[in-house]
């Protein structure tokens, strides 16, 4: 846990405070928790402690204060050491690394932390990482040392966001039951002239690496669900987006495999580790080439297509087209379900503000 200077603001250690009360809430009598600490130096304020006693594992939490230097490779090395000696064979053995990723004493560069975690990750031991904070937050580097930790990040910026994580998806945060997943979709050119994945660019993995156990995919918890959405130019419709190439004069100009139309409009691949496992498996399914019209899909499906709506416009992308928000949220209303947390309500609110706010800059 990152204890320094950088952490005093109210959004930063005070909320950390709060989201590790949650979390000690849902600790059972057989499981452990320790508390490292890293600001100038690593240190313990809670050596590992049975799960059942949570006043003694709160007033550790309540007695942290901020101050210092960030010295989080001797914080990091700290708490591994501890995980390795407390290692429950077949249990869910993590390390929870809440900072603002802003590491400046010791190891900080992006590439020692990156190897430290890569190196540790061996012990079999996962790294959850939660960022808190503004300003000088360093969410993609936090993000990356939980992709090289065989973990997953998160992001917490109010008590409503550490209930998300330390409650709600608890599963999904902090029980891994698929290490290294990878998902490789193949279109059928019989139907499909061109495509794009929307969103995913710090995921994407060169072709032959899918095959390649060496090379690290995402980690999934129990009850995570992932959506990846592809915006594709079916045969036969023009499109300004797809340039013409001239033929190549040195290489070899036959003509592609075309593919076949045998009403398989994509092929999608998923491989992925057991958590004790180095060795992937593969399973894999058939897309047919039958069209839905969108008020005939899920709920979720179409609430993902305004979510991905929504970072388009943010982002003032070329592929946006006819996009607004006025549709996304009219979508996402019509989509908004069965909304106990109110996770969606939110969405809907925040992309209604943003539409307010640009609205007042034009």
């Amino acid at each position: 846990m990152n204890v320094s200077g950088s952490m005093m603001a109210n959004n930063k250690l005070p909320l950390v405070q709060s989201s590790l009360k949650l979390l000690v809430d849902q600790l059972r009598p057989e499981d452990k928790v320790a508390i490292v600490t890293y600001a100038g130096s690593a240190g313990v304020p809670l050596e590992s402690t049975k799960g059942d006693q949570k006043m003694k594992i709160k007033t550790a939490i309540d007695e942290l204060v901020a101050g210092g230097s960030t010295a989080g490779a001797a914080g990091i090395k700290k708490a591994y050491q501890i995980a390795r000696q407390n290692f429950i064979k077949g249990g869910n053995n993590r390390i929870i690394l809440a900072s603002d990723g802003d590491f400046n004493v010791g190891e900080s560069s992006n590439e020692a932390m990156e190897d430290l975690i890569a190196k540790e990750r061996e012990s079999g031991v996962h790294l959850t990482v939660l960022g808190y904070g503004m300003g000088n937050l360093k969410d993609s580097k936090m993000e990356t040392l939980a992709n090289k930790g065989h973990g997953n990040y998160a992001y917490i910026d109010n008590i409503s966001e550490a209930r998300k994580a330390m409650i709600t998806e608890f599963g999904a945060t902090l029980f891994t039951v698929a290490k290294d997943v990878k998902i490789q979709v193949e279109f059928n050119p019989a139907y499909v002239q061109g495509y794009r994945l929307v969103g995913y660019e710090n995921r994407l993995l060169e072709a032959e690496d899918f095959n390649n156990d060496a090379k690290l995919g995402g980690d999934m918890g129990v009850g995570h669900t992932v959506t990846a959405i592809y915006e594709i130019i079916p045969v036969g419709v023009k499109s300004s987006i797809i340039g013409t190439v001239d033929p190549l004069k040195y290489q070899n100009n036959d003509k592609p495999n075309v593919g076949s139309k045998n009403g398989e409009l994509a092929t999608v691949k998923f491989r992925y580790k057991d958590p004790e496992s180095d060795k992937s498996q593969l399973q894999q399914t058939i897309v047919t080439n039958v069209a839905k019209p969108l008020d005939a899909v899920s709920e979720d499906f179409r609430f993902a297509t305004a979510v991905a709506e929504f970072g388009m416009l943010l982002r003032n992308s070329d592929y946006k087209q006819n996009s607004s928000f006025e549709s996304l949220v009219a979508r996402a209303k019509a989509a908004k379900g069965k909304d106990d947390e109110g996770y969606r309500a939110e969405f809907i609110r925040l992309a209604e503000n943003s539409k307010s706010i640009l609205d007042t800059e034009k």
